[in-house]
């Protein structure tokens, strides 16, 4: 196994006229994968096969590396296995079709209760177009909404009087969803000051100063406004405020199928990823609640 792994290192060094730096990172991958096969009592490269190369890469990943390192790795096994194709050392590659477990996506930021009741404060000057922003974000939190659905909403699309909202989010798809009673009462308020604003032949439901359907960047800008004037430390975005809003909704509820359905995501391995609930919130939780976790008040142990 050694001599043909100097081979490969030589060829990379003679005809491809690989870096010292590049040549040092193929042969400690390389040696590691070998040193894995030995310890499993594999002593001769043309016995692995493809499961073999498969869980190299698990236990790697079990190790803690990143997948970024994995997938550097398994690059290497696959360039050494064409090599030995090459020279008729093996017929096959079986690090052909193995991937590095997926990179952690990060996960979602939010907003915590207490800044949102501070950033949804209602005005109190009066200000028309201070009551649209609020009943924009209002409403995006109250429903989830994603920022190119906000800014679609047309008048006919929202009924105050049911709460609820029809929305065409990806796909050009339609759903229906629930208006919160704070973010319905937003609405109403706005609806006062549009008639004002608005041209007679404006369909949309929240229109800018020049009388016309508010752009994405005009919420985006808006919101940084309101955030400065609220003194909120938080950077916000109308996307956390939907995160927010699934988040909150999970944490009380636990209701994955729903919160998929309000978010409108086709496939449920896209919601899963607001399932994270505060550790610290959950082990609350658990200690109130599980009869083997209650706390009793301290009495002296016997001695």
């Amino acid at each position: 196994m050694d001599e043909a792994l100097e081979q490969f290192i030589q060829m990379l060094r003679s005809e491809r006229y690989s870096s010292a730096h590049t040549l040092s990172n193929y042969r400690r991958d390389l040696e590691r994968f070998a040193a894995h096969l030995r310890a499993r009592g594999i002593d001769d490269w043309r016995r692995v096969a493809h499961d073999e190369v498969g869980a190299y890469a698990a236990r790697r990943f079990r190790e803690g590396r990143k997948s970024r390192t994995i997938a550097r790795e398994l690059s290497a096994i696959r360039s050494f296995y064409q090599h030995l194709i090459r020279h008729r050392v093996v017929a096959d590659n079986p690090a052909r079709d193995v991937k590095a477990p997926r990179a952690d996506k990060p996960l979602p930021k939010t907003c915590d209760a207490e800044a949102l009741d501070r950033l949804l404060r209602p005005a109190d000057d009066g200000d028309p177009l201070e009551m649209r922003d609020l009943a924009i974000f209002e409403l995006i939190y109250s429903s989830g909404l994603r920022l190119a659905e906000l800014v679609g909403i047309d008048l006919d699309d929202i009924d105050l009087r049911a709460r609820r909202l029809t929305v065409t989010g990806k796909g050009n798809k339609t759903r229906q969803l629930p208006v919160g009673r704070k973010a319905a009462a937003a609405v109403a308020r706005w609806l006062e000051h549009r008639r004002a604003m608005a041209r007679d032949d404006e369909k949309a439901l929240f229109v800018s100063r020049r009388a016309r359907r508010i752009s994405p960047r005009n919420v985006q800008s808006r919101l940084e406004r309101l955030i400065r004037r609220r003194a909120l430390e938080q950077n916000l975005s109308p996307h956390v405020l939907r995160h927010s809003f699934a988040t909150h909704l999970l944490e009380s509820s636990s209701d994955l199928r729903a919160v998929q359905e309000l978010l409108g995501h086709a496939n449920i391995a896209t919601t899963q990823i607001y399932t994270h609930l505060d550790f610290q919130h959950l082990a609350q939780a658990y200690d109130a609640a599980h009869p083997r976790a209650r706390r009793k008040s301290a009495k002296p142990e016997p001695q």
